[in-house]
């Protein structure tokens, strides 16, 4: 099969695009920058999801489009969430349209349903919230819902999935982020520490990819529709973050302070940047204050149900894989 995949050069998209190479499909990268390294193994192209004219391009002879470009991080300004979240979207879609594309795979998160309460167990009838802490979200549910209206137009089948926190070896915000603060001793815990929350491992986030897109048509059971897809099994985490850093042989947490606090200082601070047009994200905003402090785990039945899907990898193993992999690299 003839794959495009839009964000090819990421963490989930590169990953991605070699999986699904392994099994025999043509495969093109599509994303901003030049990737030498993928340019050894597929067909890449240069182009912004929000140039229309370079999307339609493209995507001509293209029978598959997995969509996972976004803007990487949380803090920004709205119309550049928006241009690539919504517009690029859009252009997706009318160039899937105009190209006879017949399936389309949108990666979207569980931000898309966050507020600033606890979500314990919930599943995929759980609605999107009144209020967004962050632009990220915001758009990400606005893009989530024109991919699902747009299932059945044009012989068009879609489908978005929701992975949440993709981690693994390779992953270049989750780990260097802890690893950074941890080694400069600024590793705060926010709230209580109890707070269960989901992940997926990046092998288990391509599988779920791969197993929805072959299951994926018109008539199937996961078209038009979106799913939550985790390791299936929620952790404590800032008990993994202290067994990770323990591991890594790092500082551990140094501090504590409350998720009241927390928000707090994030709304201080958001209030701060806009002020002075600061464009570095701060180092506390009320939607990280929520993901730090909050329970949000879900329940995965229905894509286990519906599309078979099961993860490959726990979070015991994935674990070993990625300290072992970080020693790997001390040692280049």
């Amino acid at each position: 099969m003839k794959v495009l995949i839009t964000g090819g050069g990421g963490f989930l998209g590169s990953s991605l695009a070699k999986k699904l190479l392994g099994l025999g499909n043509e495969v093109t990268i599509l994303g901003r920058q030049s990737y030498p390294k993928l340019k050894k193994m597929f067909h890449c192209i240069k182009a912004d999801v929000r140039d229309l004219s370079s999307v339609v391009k493209a995507l001509e002879g293209q029978q598959i489009v997995f969509h996972t470009a976004a803007i990487p991080g949380i803090w920004g300004d709205y119309k550049d969430f928006y241009e690539t979240d919504v517009r690029g979207t859009e252009n997706i879609i009318f160039s899937c349209h105009k190209n006879n594309v017949k399936k389309l795979i949108y990666t979207s998160s569980p931000s898309v349903v966050f507020g600033q309460k606890n979500i314990e167990g919930a599943d995929e009838r759980i609605s999107y919230p009144d209020e967004y802490l962050c632009h990220y979200s915001k758009t990400k549910a606005m893009a989530e819902k024109m991919v699902m209206e747009s299932n059945g137009r044009n012989d068009l089948a879609t489908v978005c999935l929701r992975p949440h926190l993709i981690w693994g070896p390779g992953d270049p915000h989750l780990l260097p982020r802890i690893v950074e603060r941890a080694k400069n001793r600024k590793l705060i815990r926010v709230g209580e520490g109890t707070n269960l929350v989901d992940m997926i491992y990046i092998d288990n986030a391509v599988d779920a990819h791969i197993k929805v897109c072959e299951k994926l048509d018109l008539n199937s059971p996961v078209a038009g529709k979106c799913y939550f897809v985790s390791d299936d099994k929620p952790i404590l985490l800032w008990e993994w973050i202290e067994l990770v850093l323990m591991q890594l042989r790092l500082p551990g947490i140094t501090k504590v302070i409350s998720f009241k606090w927390a928000f707090l200082i994030g709304i201080i601070l958001e209030t701060f940047h806009k002020v002075f047009c600061l464009k570095k994200e701060p180092l506390m905003t009320r939607f990280l204050a929520t993901q730090l402090a909050k329970s949000h785990y879900f329940n995965i039945s229905q894509a286990k149900k519906d599309f078979g899907y099961k993860p490959l990898v726990t979070n015991e193993e994935g674990t070993k894989r990625l300290v072992n992999d970080y020693f790997s690299h001390q040692e280049d």
